[in-house]
């Protein structure tokens, strides 16, 4: 890059910075009136609360559509109409394997399946520990029932909502085997870190990385961290297959075992010597094959997955870097080399202290503005019943003490959703940036409230 380049960008990045905390700075000197620069007199703007007019007022429109499939999707899954076969499937995981550099990878019917054949591919001993992240979903950890693993719960970092390497060190037990990090809404764990310690302690890596698909931490692509990775293609996610998983693996007898466990057709397809050869025709498990519509779908979308990734991040830059200005708002923390994704919502938090006024009173106030925002809490892990009632279990799972999670509580409580917008939306963006900067302008009345 020229040096012309380079200063013409890092204007740019002052100059919005600047704008951004003047912006912010001339809304939260809470007073009435103040003067521009020219001496033009300044009024502050209503809440729509208490009757003023609402600072967004553009439609939104399909500005949060997703699936985006297009004419290649359409043909190709008409074409698969008209002349019905599997050969899709294969093309689909030669394609994840070429993108991903690795050596093995099997499509299934949902991310519950690929994750459920990964539990069975680890082949560990009855009664191993796995340590799983509280804040998160049950999808990886419900079938580790099927094969005696037990789930121990481990807090959040509340600045990411991803697992706590910390309290990963006080949940180790000699029981403990294996670690499963999940990269929550697209946010990548830090990876060199959770490896670090799985190597320290001997423990197996084992990533979910059905949100973030494209993520990186330190240029290397989630999925190729861990022994093994499973991701879901549903609809939602940002490689949506409408519905399908997929799982990839390092070592040619874990994709094997995995494989065997959901596809009683291929075990012949594999070499003379493997162990799992003679189970054509059975399998040991289930029946999990993707639809090979689905995987048209997620190999047609794979091919414009870091495009799409590059301009729903820019999306959420175009607000995150304005309203990160005002006090007491905050977005899950990345490091600086990691590359993060986005899933379905733009997760932000409110520290009340630093805001001054409570979520519940700033949610209210910027749903009055016309902001589609929600508080966020999400139900924990351990509290669902299936995870406590003995009879689900030959193993029960290791249950957290009552206040020894308080990464979890803190995301809960400070937690909120804004929409993430899947196209270009500059009107929408610059209207949230008002909405928010107005909103803060009047944290004082709302904090007395």
């Amino acid at each position: 890059m020229s040096s012309n380049a380079k200063h013409t960008k890092s204007t740019r990045r002052n100059f919005l910075k600047t704008a951004g905390a003047l912006g912010a700075g001339v809304y939260l000197a809470g007073v009435t009136k103040m003067k521009r620069a020219w001496g033009a007199p300044v009024k502050q703007e209503a809440l729509a609360l208490n009757g003023g007019p609402k600072a967004v007022a553009a439609a939104a429109g399909d500005s949060t559509k997703w699936p985006l499939y297009g004419d290649e999707e359409i043909q190709a899954v008409t074409e698969l109409l008209k002349s019905p076969g599997y050969g899709p499937v294969a093309e689909f995981e030669d394609a994840w394997k070429k993108y991903f550099g690795c050596p093995f990878a099997k499509a299934h019917c949902n991310g519950t399946s690929a994750l459920t054949s990964m539990m069975f591919a680890l082949d560990l001993p009855a009664g191993s520990e796995v340590l799983v992240p509280d804040y998160s979903t049950w999808f990886p950890l419900v079938p580790m029932r099927f094969f005696d693993l037990v789930p121990v719960f481990v807090d959040c970092d509340p600045r990411t909502m991803n697992m706590s390497v910390e309290d990963c060190k006080k949940r180790l037990t000699p029981k403990t085997r294996a670690i499963m990090p999940v990269h929550w809404y697209g946010l990548p764990c830090e990876m060199d870190t959770i490896c670090a310690f799985a190597k320290e302690h001997n423990l197996e890596v084992v990533e979910d990385c059905s949100h973030a698909h494209g993520a990186r931490v330190q240029e290397k692509l989630v999925g190729n961290w861990g022994r093994m990775a499973g991701f879901s293609l549903q609809g939602t996610k940002p490689l949506p297959a409408i519905e399908g998983g997929i799982a990839m693996y390092k070592e040619r007898l874990d994709f094997e075992r995995a494989t065997t466990y959901g596809n009683y057709d291929l075990p012949n397809t594999f070499p003379e010597d493997s162990p799992y050869r003679k189970y054509q025709g059975t399998a040991l498990g289930s029946k999990l094959r993707i639809h090979p519509a689905s995987a048209i779908l997620a190999r047609i979308q794979l091919k414009g997955l870091d495009a799409r990734n590059t301009a729903g991040v820019a999306q959420v830059r175009a607000l995150n870097d304005r309203i990160t200005q005002l006090p007491g708002l905050t977005e899950q923390y990345a490091r600086p080399d990691i590359k993060r994704v986005y899933y379905a919502k733009n997760i932000m938090f409110i520290d009340e202290q630093k805001a001054g006024m409570s979520r519940e009173a700033a949610v209210k106030a910027l749903k009055a503005e016309g902001v589609d925002v929600a508080e966020y809490s999400l139900k924990l892990q351990h509290t669902y019943p299936m995870f406590s009632e003995e009879k689900w279990w030959r193993h029960m799972p290791v249950m957290p003490a009552e206040g020894s999670l308080p990464g979890c509580d803190e995301a809960n409580r400070k937690a909120i959703l804004l929409p993430y917008f899947t196209s270009a939306q500059p009107e929408l963006n610059e209207q949230y940036g008002k909405a928010f900067e107005k909103v803060w302008a009047h944290r004082d009345s709302l904090g007395k409230a």
